[in-house]
């Protein structure tokens, strides 16, 4: 109880110091919270068993080596910690913000199966890198000596970032293409600040401007120029762009006023966060202050919805999802703390449609689980008869991404997508049916996590450089 009471007190005295009880000066609550953070990482750390399968380093996608650094952080040496914690993943600091550990690593910590509670890895991951940022232990890109050979990348995500860091260290010449006009992709814009803060994706796309790589940004391929064109300039290029096309439903209302789509809501509010002056979040349309919000999906995105709605000063706030909560595909930490914040969760309820333009309500049906299908999932069926209206001033649909039509959008039509327009690459390396085209992250495995993200863009960026020394790579049988 004592923990949950803390962690709630530092988020009111970090976001809105106007809470922060009188006699508590900055210094003074970041010197408190400090030797809160160091002793709490110590303890955490300790109390990983070193057991001889590491469950947490198996079940993570970059492999980390998570019981070497808890027992560097718990003897107290921490610099070492953070050389091995980065020399497997790019962005530790922001994994251990963002990743589902309780469906990674945590949830696979043999002091977890044992019924103990896991060990804390994700909170001591962000320390230990936050921590390296303090101590001016993290560095930018310093290549020994400088490559002639160029990579474009198109796409500023966490795939993409990934690979331009790697690229970069070796010497080699970088440059990322990106629609908008800030760099990070969904870790900017689709990731709420208050899971992801944004000045942390600021700094590393900082140090990455610092070591050389060069960002083309407001540039829209297909449009500012062409695929053709990025590939005359590069001896390699990388497709990271993600996917971000909303997964529509056909239902009378869909379009109207009110019901609008998470990306849309998502970025409004980050633009907001920013500083941005943001239209549609000034004249409502994408602000949830004051009203019923519905968001209608059941993964990490539709989290990421109601918890900001909550923030924004909604009325109420519920969310629907037409399984069980045992069948939601996103963090069960995540619906826990959204629980805990206010949000109510309407299982097994599915949107039929939308009444009035401005919305005023959604149509709702009532489901049961069927019979499993191959996978072993049970599909939700319609109960009859069951149907009822919610209230709602703003419903955000949040049912998950898909990928443009790259091919058309660039005018490229060789390029290789499979039937869910996906583009075809192999898993490994990242190569494409393309001579000296690559791509990772979503873009190939549709939409997924961060962190596998970033595995892509390293094992690609690894695979480029050797192609690049003519080094061959022997499949496995």
């Amino acid at each position: 109880m004592a923990k949950q009471v803390m962690l709630k007190f530092t988020d009111v005295a970090r976001d809105m110091p106007e809470k922060r009880p009188p006699n508590l000066r900055r210094t003074d609550f970041d010197e408190i919270y400090a030797e809160y953070a160091d002793r709490k990482a110590a303890e955490q750390s300790s109390r990983c068993s070193q057991c001889g399968v590491p469950y947490c380093q198996t079940h993570c996608p970059l492999h980390n080596n998570i019981p070497d650094w808890l027992r560097l952080t718990a003897e107290g040496r921490l610099e070492e910690a953070y050389e091995i914690s980065q020399a497997t993943n790019t962005f530790p600091e922001i994994c251990g913000r963002i990743c589902p550990q309780d469906r990674l690593c945590e949830g696979n910590c043999v002091i977890e199966q044992s019924g103990h509670g896991t060990v804390t890895i994700g909170s001591i991951e962000k320390y230990i890198t936050d921590t390296a940022w303090e101590k001016g232990w993290v560095k930018a890109p310093a290549p020994r000596e400088e490559r002639q050979e160029s990579v474009g990348i198109i796409g500023a995500g966490p795939g993409g970032l990934a690979a331009a860091d790697m690229l970069r260290r070796a010497g080699v010449q970088v440059t990322i293409y990106d629609r908008y006009d800030r760099a990070g992709g969904l870790l900017t814009y689709g990731i709420p600040g208050f899971k992801l803060e944004k000045d942390v994706v600021e700094r590393r796309n900082a140090q990455l401007v610092e070591g050389g790589v060069t960002f083309e940004l407001n540039c829209d391929v297909g449009t500012d120029i062409s695929f053709g064109a990025i590939r005359g300039k590069h001896d390699a290029v990388i497709i990271a762009t993600g996917v971000y096309k909303t997964r529509e439903i056909e239902a009378p209302g869909v379009g109207g006023f009110g019901v609008e789509r998470a990306i849309d809501f998502l970025t409004a509010s980050n633009r907001k966060s920013f500083g941005d002056t943001v239209e549609e979040f000034e004249n409502g349309r994408l602000n949830a202050a004051g009203k019923k919000v519905v968001v209608i999906g059941g993964g990490d995105t539709a989290m990421d919805c109601v918890r900001t709605s909550i923030r924004q000063g909604a009325e109420s706030v519920k969310c629907l999802y037409r399984r069980d909560r045992a069948n939601m595909p996103g963090s069960q930490r995540e619906v826990q703390n959204a629980e805990e914040e206010g949000v109510i969760f309407e299982w097994l309820s599915a949107p039929k449609g939308f009444v009035g333009d401005p919305v005023t309500g959604v149509m709702v049906q009532k489901m049961r689980l069927g019979a499993p299908d191959v996978t072993g999932r049970q599909a939700p069926e319609v109960i009859e008869g069951a149907d009822y209206v919610e209230d709602a001033d703003l419903v955000i649909m949040a049912l998950g991404f898909e990928p443009e039509d790259l091919p058309t959008l660039w005018d490229e039509p060789d390029l290789p997508v499979n039937r869910w327009g996906t583009i075809k690459a192999d898993y490994v390396t990242g190569a494409t049916a393309l001579e000296g085209v690559y791509a990772v992250g979503d873009i190939v495995r549709g939409a997924s996590l961060v962190v596998w993200a970033i595995k892509d863009g390293r094992d690609c960026a690894e695979a480029i450089l050797n192609d690049f020394n003519g080094v061959q790579r022997i499949a496995a049988e």
